[in-house]
């Protein structure tokens, strides 16, 4: 396998961390390159890391370039401020990468969706993540992966409060076999099978990864 070059979008993100620091240590990819609002504390020889503004992404257009696209942005409501906001981190800025990205060459794509994601949800955050499922597999890309994971257990500094009491929830229904398919999952185990597939030689164009292909 050749050395390969990754690009990564949402890497100060619970998930995206996880996934740069796999890749990091990964000796099939002799570079990743993460694009960032700020600046994480981090470094490594490995790493480049441009820090940019998402809403003027053509000004940076030819610092695109790679084999892998690993996307894992995304944002809350709460965070967000309001469902525009969140619609522009969770889709506009993370379709319109990946469009750029596939115009550049990159032939392999790797989003973080949602379990649940659906385009024709009545509810909003399904809704959009599903919107931009549909809208990127539209894109050249060879090999497209997408991951719907469950509810995630985040790194402990990073963890929410709603999530650690829906952590909880869950896991209790599951000891009784209940909504075993929503079984709580970290962002660790999430990272090394984004990159174990990413890696995997028995690839088809689109593949979609529920919760149960996760756990």
């Amino acid at each position: 396998m050749k050395s390969l070059n990754a690009i990564v979008i949402g890497a100060t993100g619970a998930t995206g961390q996880a996934i740069v620091a796999q890749l990091l240590e990964d000796k099939a990819f002799n570079s990743v390159s993460v694009f960032v609002r700020r600046k994480p504390n981090i470094e490594h020889e490995k790493l480049i890391i441009h820090q940019i503004d998402f809403s003027r992404l053509e000004d940076f257009k030819d610092l695109i370039k790679g084999d892998i696209l690993f996307s894992a942005l995304g944002t809350t409501l709460k965070d967000a401020g309001n469902k525009e906001n969140q619609y522009l981190v969770d889709f506009t800025y993370q379709y319109e990468f990946a469009k750029i990205a596939s115009g550049n060459g990159v032939n392999q794509y790797s989003l973080v969706s949602s379990a649940g994601a659906n385009e024709n949800s009545f509810f909003f955050y399904p809704k959009i993540k599903g919107k931009l499922e549909t809208s990127v597999k539209k894109l050249p890309f060879n090999i497209i992966q997408i991951f719907q994971p469950p509810i995630l257990i985040r790194q402990p500094k990073l963890i929410r409060k709603g999530e650690r009491i829906g952590i909880k929830i869950f896991s209790h229904l599951n000891k009784v076999g209940i909504f075993k398919s929503q079984k709580p999952l970290s962002v660790l185990v999430l990272a090394q099978k984004i990159v174990a597939e990413i890696k995997s030689t028995n690839k088809v164009k689109v593949k979609i990864y529920k919760p149960n292909d996760l756990l």
